[in-house]
């Protein structure tokens, strides 16, 4: 019997407080927290006896979570957040009844009323939740004269628009389509026509919500000769600071650095091509064969934006011939010297072969006038 007029007494409580506070409630509170984030909705009132505590989500008057006779009251919580909402009873003495929700969401974004009463008296909070989902990186992708940007996963919806650089007064034909899914979230897609008059360009794609901006570059194909040996290939003209950087040729990876300054990690293919990275991302590579020819990639990225220079690398013919050229004549100098050698040695040794036999002749022709005195004497 006893329980029953303490339900009585904290609903009349309830009442009074719905009552006073809607004549004397205090200003909104703006929280903002990210998509699946736990979030803390703030709510203070001076300690007493007898706390009644009811938090209400204003949008669709759900129960959000309740608080009384000193227990959890969650007979009529929302289904929506069965499991997720929890209060910090430890530090009910110092004042805090704030909510923690975990795993928020669109649908958890809006108004929310926080109502406490006690034997100190009572109030009413009034706290705006914002719910902002950044989305994926953004991908673009290049088919021909056809740029194609999007990302996912993105709240509230997002805003698209193309750019270049230098600013050209060319209209950007474009489409951009939005889809909205099932857990509330935007993903976002667009199409841009890249004109043929205007090849210098470079081309950017932008993502805006009211607090995330996303930038995505890419600087048109440009074409260089490169030295048959060594060549230095430049990843961006402006001094852009960048927390990764990935160089690719072709489809296959050449480096990859997350920090910069932790040290690049250069795949095995191309290790021993690989001479030096600057600290602008320029990439000089060695040992260049026709093998090397192609289009190198360059990715400079960091929380905001993201910078895709695309080079396509010819082997310089004329050094070419060059290199092949002082390798034949080095090759003909060789076997020039060789002949001269092996034709001394020859020489020298016919030489010594033939004074070797005159000597000998010599040496018969002394000795027989000798042999014909000894034979006369006798």
């Amino acid at each position: 019997m006893q329980r029953k007029h303490s339900g009585v007494k904290n609903f009349v409580i309830l009442v009074i407080t719905k009552f006073f506070c809607s004549t004397f409630s205090s200003a909104d509170t703006d929280v903002s927290c990210l998509y699946m984030q736990s979030c803390i909705l703030p709510c203070t009132l001076t300690n007493g006896d007898e706390l009644v505590l009811h938090w209400f989500y204003t949008g669709g008057n759900r129960n959000v979570h309740s608080f009384y006779q000193n227990q959890d009251q969650l007979g009529n919580q929302n289904q929506l957040y069965r499991n997720r909402t929890f209060l910090f009873k430890d530090q009910f003495p110092r004042n805090n009844l704030s909510l923690l929700i975990t795993g928020v969401k669109p649908q958890d974004e809006g108004r929310y009323k926080c109502f406490k009463s006690s034997t100190k008296g009572f109030k009413e909070t009034n706290i705006n939740l914002i719910i902002d989902a950044p989305g994926s990186d953004i991908r673009i992708h290049q088919d021909g004269n056809r740029i194609t940007c999007r990302s996912e996963g993105i709240y509230p919806q997002p805003e698209l628009t193309w750019s270049t650089e230098p600013p050209s007064n060319t209209t950007l034909q474009n489409r951009t389509t939005v889809h909205q899914t099932e857990e509330k979230l935007y993903d976002i897609s667009s199409s841009l026509t890249v004109p043929d008059e205007d090849p210098g360009l470079s081309y950017s794609c932008t993502i805006r919500t009211r607090s995330n901006r996303k930038k995505f570059t890419v600087k048109q194909l440009s074409v260089t000769s490169a030295p048959y040996r060594t060549t230095t290939i430049h990843c961006s003209d402006s001094n852009w600071s960048a927390a990764s950087l990935v160089w690719r040729f072709n489809n296959q990876s050449i480096l990859s650095q997350t920090e910069p300054s932790v040290s690049p990690r250069v795949s095995e293919a191309w290790r021993k091509h690989v001479k030096d990275v600057s600290r602008s991302g320029s990439l000089t590579l060695q040992d260049m064969t026709s093998q090397q020819e192609g289009v190198y990639t360059c990715q400079l990225s960091n929380q905001d934006e993201t910078i895709i220079t695309k080079t396509s690398v010819r082997i310089n013919q004329v050094d070419r011939v060059v290199h092949n050229g002082i390798i034949i004549a080095v090759v003909v100098v060789l076997i020039i010297l060789i002949i001269l050698i092996v034709a001394v040695i020859f020489l020298r040794m016919k030489y010594w072969k033939n004074a070797g036999g005159a000597q000998a002749n010599l040496g018969l022709e002394l000795q027989t006038p000798e042999r014909s005195n000894e034979a006369a004497a006798e």
